[in-house]
């Protein structure tokens, strides 16, 4: 009697397994051993972790990825725990991987920064206009100091009608110096920085040098805070625009790249 129940219970189980119902291999992709619910919760971690992700969902199949640098620039110093960040050593990789993924086909660059490190903005500035894909960048709330060249970097850029960008001589916290080198030393970060900014903007370069030492606006500073259709005006930003719009110039473009590729 035993051995029939046990017989019974072995048959219900392979019933159950054959129908999906508790099988090892149910929603199991066969192409990467994953399955969908763990895809969505690697795509959720991306985003919670590095604020980034995978657009597909449109209707022309285009598979675009979206990057998001918001908050404070983190260089090789741990900003404090209660700063909210972008990691450099976080979206190099990143853009790395995308530059050799085929499969993706645009980059989406969504800015809300205050700034942050020179060097590791300018190196996320550099590896953004190098990649081969069509890339565009939105400004959303301000895209300030270190996120002007950061802004810029892409193939086209928006920025939304409220949306701020700030120009400033570089700042350096800390023990300063005071000798003729240090001051050497600080024209030639500034120096890189605008050489950046005019060679992938419309503004000039005397230009922006201008703006960062403007002495009537910023209390107690040197600068120029631009809004929205200022910073279209004056060249530096493409167009004032939101999220459909970007997206939309973002699809057109790789439209036009799939018929003559870079490469």
């Amino acid at each position: 009697m035993r051995e029939n129940q046990e017989d019974r219970k072995r048959e219900d189980g392979q019933r159950k397994a054959g129908k999906g119902g508790s099988g090892p291999q149910k929603d199991r992709k066969p192409e990467d051993g994953k399955t969908e619910k763990e895809i969505g919760e690697n795509e959720d971690g991306k985003l919670e972790e590095y604020g980034q992700l995978t657009l597909e969902g449109n209707g022309r199949r285009q598979k675009i990825r979206l990057l998001s640098i918001i908050g404070e620039v983190e260089g090789h110093e741990n900003a404090p725990g209660n700063t909210k960040t972008t990691k450099y050593d976080h979206v190099l990789p990143s853009l790395a991987a995308i530059e050799d993924n085929e499969e993706v086909e645009g980059l989406l660059v969504l800015l809300n920064t205050s700034g942050g490190d020179v060097d590791a903005g300018l190196a996320i500035a550099e590896m953004i206009a190098s990649l081969s894909i069509p890339t565009v960048s939105l400004v959303l709330g301000g895209s300030h100091s270190i996120g002007v060249p950061l802004a810029v970097s892409t193939d086209y850029s928006f920025i939304v009608p409220t949306g701020t960008m700030m120009i400033h001589p570089v700042r350096m916290s800390g023990m300063v110096i005071g000798a003729s080198q240090t001051y050497e030393y600080f024209e030639m970060i500034q120096d890189r920085i605008l050489s950046f900014i005019t060679e992938h903007s419309a503004i000039s370069y005397d230009q922006v040098k201008s703006l960062m030492l403007n002495t009537k606006m910023l209390t107690r500073d040197l600068g120029t805070v631009l809004v929205g259709p200022e910073a279209v005006e004056c060249g530096l930003i493409n167009e004032v625009g939101g999220i459909r719009e970007a997206l939309d110039r973002l699809h057109r473009m790789i439209g036009g790249f799939r018929k003559s590729p870079r490469h």
